[in-house]
């Protein structure tokens, strides 16, 4: 059958070059990467961030934080807003709408009372709901807290960009411990860089179950027992040091994790703020902020500091996780379907011509690609055509090529910030590098197929339910 030996010949080399031109990426992003992670901690060697600390010329930024539902941290997580080493900030807490005692606390601990504050509603939101407080303590006058109707968290994002008097807008999930450094290093990118506007800037996010934290502090840090926590772990250091680190060299930033991120807020009212009708907020309004300083021909950057100055906690049961993973699916397919007209359009530049292409073809369709690949697999074998030195020497390369990548984003950690100090730590994170595609990646791969099927087929699934635990705790998971 000539005609089946011409199918199976096409689909070995589309598998074979999408999988040589995925590797021969990752390969090229992670040299980048380490040579601007390199050129980085140089110039901050120079650096006296006390300067920018202390400085009355610093610029403003306002935190927003939405928050939902978060009874279980909201004392602890606003503690450690409020303790930023920066000079001219100030935090606002959205409450959007939580049915549990969330105010309630926050109006105890804080000693809070309502406040007649009057703001210009730029972009439409939920309206207010008991209304904006503000603590009658001198030592919480950097704090505002603003009840409104629920409206979800891009609602609660625009209702603080609607309240700030800031110039700059650092948007956090309020489950987040934020470092006390964080500000003054975030702000950098827009200080120094005299050559286009910097429209945004976002950071490294690392996890911090099983780390100690006391009183908004991050005290210790440990590797949590959990084996899918550890996993993320690995996952996110990867990411974040072998990945975005290159596409901030070349400009080509997409994405800003929601858990933190500051905003030139300026251009994000220009934008309409953050778009409602999408889980995927925090990706979408980086592609519209971007689109709309290219068709206004003006230039700009999106930046990314290296530096871990956020802290997270990570689903630790596989439920959860699916939950999390599903969620950032259907956002990356919303995003790039909504400003497909920038894809592969010579009129944006590289952000047309290189990073959304890129997005697509190795995030947005690589799952699609690889169970395909699965069930082609499975096909060969019901046939008896696969050749099987050839079959299994392909599965050992991936497999070798996971792993080995893996342990070069360890090595990039240990040589650079090195968070993970305790004896032996090193030593279990090479070895979950060899689990990690096993305890790890088949749930990734479900739940991209499943955001994939949920996106076309169950349009009535929003957010999902993701359980925690609480940061504010000693012991390990």
């Amino acid at each position: 059958m000539d005609w089946l030996t011409t199918i199976i010949k096409i689909f070995h080399w589309l598998f074979f070059a999408y999988s040589f031109a995925a590797i021969a990426s990752y390969i090229v992003l992670s040299f980048i990467s380490a040579k601007e992670t390199i050129e980085y901690l140089k110039r901050n060697s120079f650096v006296h961030y006390k300067d920018i600390l202390s400085s009355s010329m610093s610029p403003s930024i306002t935190i927003i934080a939405p928050a939902y539902n978060e009874s279980l941290n909201i004392i602890e997580n606003v503690r450690s807003l409020l303790s930023n080493h920066y000079v001219n900030y100030n935090v606002i807490i959205v409450n959007d709408g939580s049915s549990d005692d969330s105010l309630e606390k926050l109006i105890e601990a804080y000693d809070l009372v309502l406040d007649e504050h009057v703001y210009n509603e730029k972009i439409k939101t939920q309206s207010l709901r008991a209304g904006i407080f503000k603590s009658k303590n001198p030592a919480f006058e950097k704090l505002l807290v603003v009840d409104k109707e629920n409206g979800g968290k891009a609602d609660a994002l625009n209702m603080g960009l609607n309240i700030s008097n800031s110039n700059y807008v650092a948007c956090i999930d309020v489950d987040c411990l934020l470092l006390e450094n964080a500000l003054q290093k975030m702000i950098k990118p827009f200080l120094e860089d005299t050559d286009g506007k910097v429209i945004a800037a976002g950071g490294v996010i690392r996890i911090a179950n099983a780390c100690k934290i006391k009183q908004g502090k991050l005290i210790d840090v440990n590797l949590p027992k959990n084996l899918l926590v550890q996993a993320q772990i690995l996952e996110y250091i990867r990411a974040f040091l072998l990945g975005r680190m290159a596409w901030s060299r070349l400009n080509g930033l997409l994405v800003i994790s929601g858990a933190f991120g500051i905003f030139d807020k300026e251009t994000a009212i220009a934008v309409g703020g953050y778009d409602t009708n999408t889980v995927g907020e925090d990706m979408e309004i980086i592609v519209r902020m971007r689109r709309y300083m290219e068709e206004q021909n003006k230039k700009y950057k999106v930046s990314y500091i290296p530096d871990p100055l956020c802290w997270t906690e990570a689903p630790d049961n596989y439920k959860s996780f699916i939950s999390q993973r599903n969620r950032w699916t259907r956002g990356t397919i919303e995003t790039l379907k909504k400003h497909r007209k920038i894809g592969f359009n010579p009129n944006y530049g590289s952000f047309g011509m290189l990073s959304y292409p890129y997005w697509l073809v190795f995030e947005r369709l690589a799952p699609i690609i690889e169970v395909v690949g699965i069930i082609y697999f499975v096909i060969l074998v019901i046939l008896e055509v696969v050749i099987w030195k050839y079959a299994l020497a392909f599965l050992l390369l991936a497999y070798l090529f996971s792993v080995v990548f893996s342990i070069i984003a360890i090595y990039s950690e240990e040589l650079t910030y090195h968070q993970y100090k305790k004896k032996g730590t090193g030593y279990k994170l090479i070895l979950l590098s060899i689990l990690e595609p096993f305890i790890l990646h088949p749930f990734v791969l479900y739940a991209a197929i499943k955001g994939n099927y949920d996106y076309y087929f169950n349009k009535t699934l929003k957010w999902g339910k993701i359980e925690r635990k609480g940061l504010a705790t000693d012991n390990e998971d």
